[in-house]
C-alpha cells in the first residue's frame, strides 16, 4: 500500500529555493520564478507568534521594518546567509511553500535549497530541519555559486573553469567551478547589507543624520554606484537629527555615496583575487577567456562589473537576471536529480 507521504508528494510541486538573507526566491519547473519576497517575518515579541494569523511574512512584514511598536518585532531570521532564528525561519518557509501551492494542507514537495559555501554541518542541519518541519518531503542542499552558475546559463559540467561571484544580502560567495565541482571558493560576509551599513554610518558621521536600513537601501538603489556615471543626481533623505533628536531632511550626492560603497566592493575584489591565487594554472588559463560572472542582487550596483574587471584583471559581466540565478539553478538541479545526485547533499546524508 502506498504511503500517505508518497501520495502527497505526487500531488505536490517540487521547487528550488534561494533562501537568502535579504530575499527568498522560489522557482518551479516550467514556470520560472513564482515567488520573490523579502526574508522578513513580523512576530509578537517574546513569543515568535507570527502576526496576521501567520501571514505577516515577506512584503507585508518588510513594510514594518523599523516601524513596529514595543510589542511587535519585524525579524530577518537569516544572518550572513545562515539561520539565526530556527523557529521563525520554519514559519517563513512554511508560508512560502504553502503560498506557492495555494493550499495549506497536503503539501509535501521535494526542495533544493541554495546555501553559502563553507557553512558548517550544524548550519546545514538547521536548514534541513527548518525545511522538513515546514512541509518538505525531501531536502537537498547546493552551494549558491554552483547553483548561480547553472542558473546563469554557464556550462559548469564541462572541463572548463568558470568563476561566479554571487553577491547576496548577507554574503558574497566566490567560486571557480569545473566539471560541476567547486575547485576553489570563499564566502565573505560583505554584501548588500554591508553596503547599507556603510551608507547608514556615512549619513550619521557626515550629515549628523540617523536613518533606517530601508532608507539606506533606497539610497543605494537610486543613486548608488562604484564608478563615475554619465548622469549623477542627488536625493533628499529624511531621518532623525543626531543632536536635536528632531526629524530632518538633507541632500545626498551620488559622488559621496560612490566613495562610501567603493571600500566594501574593493574588499570583495580582494577576496576574488585570493580565490584566483588558489586556482590551478590550467583552470586559470580558462578564466582568461571565460572571465567572471556576477550574480545576486549586489550585481545590480552600478559600475560593479567595471570596477571588478579593473581590479581583478579578468573580463567581468553581469548575468542576465542576476537576482534569479540561484533559484533558477536550484530548479535545474531538481530537474536532473539523477545526473547531479553525487554533488547534492540531502538530509539522508546526516
Amino acid at each position: 500500500m502506498l504511503g500517505l507521504n508518497y501520495i502527497l508528494g505526487l500531488l505536490s510541486v517540487d521547487m528550488g529555493i534561494d533562501l537568502g538573507t535579504a530575499n527568498t526566491l522560489v522557482c518551479v519547473r516550467g514556470e520560472g520564478i513564482v515567488l520573490n519576497e523579502p526574508s522578513v517575518v513580523a512576530v509578537r515579541k517574546g513569543t515568535n507568534e507570527v502576526l496576521m494569523n501567520g501571514m505577516a511574512v515577506g512584503h507585508a512584514a518588510k513594510d514594518m521594518l523599523g516601524k513596529t511598536p514595543a510589542g511587535i518585532e519585524a525579524i530577518r531570521p537569516l544572518k550572513n546567509g545562515v539561520i539565526a532564528d530556527f523557529d521563525v525561519t520554519e514559519s517563513m518557509l512554511h508560508y512560502f511553500i504553502t503560498k506557492v501551492h495555494n493550499r495549506r494542507f497536503g503539501v509535501r514537495p521535494r526542495v533544493v535549497i541554495g546555501v553559502p559555501t563553507g557553512i558548517t554541518v550544524v548550519e546545514k542541519q538547521a536548514v534541513y530541519n527548518s525545511a522538513e518541519r515546514a512541509g518538505a518531503r525531501q531536502v537537498f542542499l547546493i552551494e549558491e555559486p554552483r547553483a548561480a552558475g547553472l542558473g546563469a546559463g554557464l556550462p559548469i559540467q564541462e572541463p572548463t573553469a568558470h568563476m561566479v561571484v554571487d553577491i547576496g544580502g548577507g554574503t558574497s560567495d566566490i567560486a571557480v567551478t569545473s566539471l560541476a565541482e567547486i575547485v576553489s571558493a570563499r564566502s565573505v560576509k560583505i554584501a548588500g547589507d554591508a553596503f547599507d551599513d556603510s551608507i547608514v554610518e556615512h549619513l550619521k558621521r557626515t550629515h549628523n543624520l540617523l536613518i533606517g536600513y530601508q532608507t539606506a537601501e533606497r539610497i543605494k538603489i537610486e543613486v548608488g554606484s562604484v564608478v563615475a556615471q554619465d548622469e549623477e543626481g542627488t536625493l533628499e533623505v529624511k531621518g532623525r537629527d543626531c543632536t536635536s533628536g528632531r526629524p530632518r531632511a538633507c541632500i545626498v550626492h551620488a559622488g559621496e555615496i560612490r566613495e562610501v560603497l567603493r571600500e566594501p566592493v574593493l574588499e570583495i575584489c580582494r577576496s576574488v583575487i585570493e580565490v584566483l591565487e588558489e586556482t590551478p594554472p590550467e583552470l586559470s588559463a580558462d578564466l582568461v577567456d571565460t572571465g567572471i560572472v556576477l550574480t545576486g542582487g549586489g550585481a545590480l550596483l552600478r559600475g560593479i562589473d567595471e570596477l571588478m574587471e579593473r581590479e581583478c584583471g579578468l573580463p567581468t559581466r553581469i548575468a542576465d537576471d542576476p537576482m534569479a540565478c540561484v533559484a533558477l539553478g536550484t530548479s535545474i538541479f531538481l530537474e536532473h536529480l539523477d545526473r547531479y545526485a553525487s554533488i547534492l547533499e540531502s538530509s539522508n546524508d546526516f
